[in-house]
C-alpha cells in the first residue's frame, strides 16, 4: 500500500455556520459514519495561508518575531500570510508576504511542502516555499499596522532553528516543518517542486 494521502469525502446530511468572522468562519457538519449514524463535527473554515523559509547565502533564514494573541506569545515566526482571493496563485502570495513582511525578494523558488495544520478542527492548507537568492526589494516599504508593527527580523543559521524546534523552544508550526523540511531536503533543493507545483487542497491558476 502506498503511504500517500487521498481524497474523500464521507456524507453529509446538513451544514450550518453558528459563526462568521472577518476571515474564517466556524461550520457544523452532521456527518454520517462508517456504521451508519450520524455525528456533528465543528470545524474553521479557513482561505488557506503561503508561508517562506528565505534562505540566504550564509545559511541563515530570515525570520521574524510577531505577538500571537491566542496563545499570549511574541513567537518567532517565518514569513506568512492568508490567500485572500479565492484561486490566488500561491507563489504569487508568498512573494507578495516576503515583500510586505520583510521588503524583501528573492530570485529562486521552489515548494518545499504542503501542510494542514490542526486537520481535527480546521480546514486550513498551507503551501511552505524556499526562496533562495534573496536582495532588499525596490520600493518603499510596506506600511505595517497592528500585530505587524511590533515586529522584529533576524536572521538565524538554519541549525540554531533546529535545534530550538527540537529543544522546545521554538512553537510556530510553520517555522517548525518549513526548517525541518529543509534540513532534510539539504543536497537536493533544485529537485524540489517547482513553485507553480499543482496543489489540490486550493486549487489556483497560473
Amino acid at each position: 500500500m502506498a503511504i500517500k494521502d487521498t481524497p474523500e469525502e464521507w456524507t453529509v446530511t446538513a451544514t450550518t455556520t453558528p459563526f462568521t468572522g472577518n476571515k474564517t468562519s466556524v461550520r457544523t457538519d452532521h456527518v454520517v459514519m462508517p456504521d451508519g449514524s450520524s455525528v456533528s463535527r465543528d470545524y474553521q473554515v479557513h482561505p488557506g495561508s503561503v508561508a517562506v523559509v528565505a534562505l540566504d547565502g550564509e545559511g541563515r533564514v530570515l525570520v521574524l518575531r510577531q505577538y500571537r494573541h491566542p496563545v499570549r506569545q511574541k513567537l518567532w515566526e517565518i514569513p506568512a500570510g492568508l490567500l485572500d482571493i479565492p484561486g490566488e496563485n500561491p507563489l504569487h502570495a508568498a512573494q507578495r508576504e516576503l515583500y510586505e513582511e520583510a521588503h524583501v525578494s528573492a530570485e529562486d523558488w521552489r515548494v518545499l511542502t504542503d501542510v494542514y495544520t490542526t486537520p481535527g478542527g480546521c480546514d486550513e492548507a498551507v503551501r511552505i516555499f524556499l526562496a533562495r537568492g534573496l536582495s532588499e526589494a525596490e520600493g518603499e516599504r510596506f506600511e505595517v499596522s497592528e500585530e505587524e508593527a511590533d515586529m522584529e527580523l533576524a536572521r538565524v543559521p538554519l541549525a540554531e532553528l533546529v535545534r530550538g524546534a527540537l529543544a522546545g523552544e521554538l512553537h510556530n508550526n510553520c517555522l517548525v516543518v518549513g526548517v525541518l523540511a529543509l534540513t532534510a531536503a539539504q543536497g537536493g533543493l533544485d529537485a524540489l517542486r517547482p513553485a507553480d507545483a499543482p496543489w489540490p487542497a486550493r486549487p489556483f491558476e497560473a
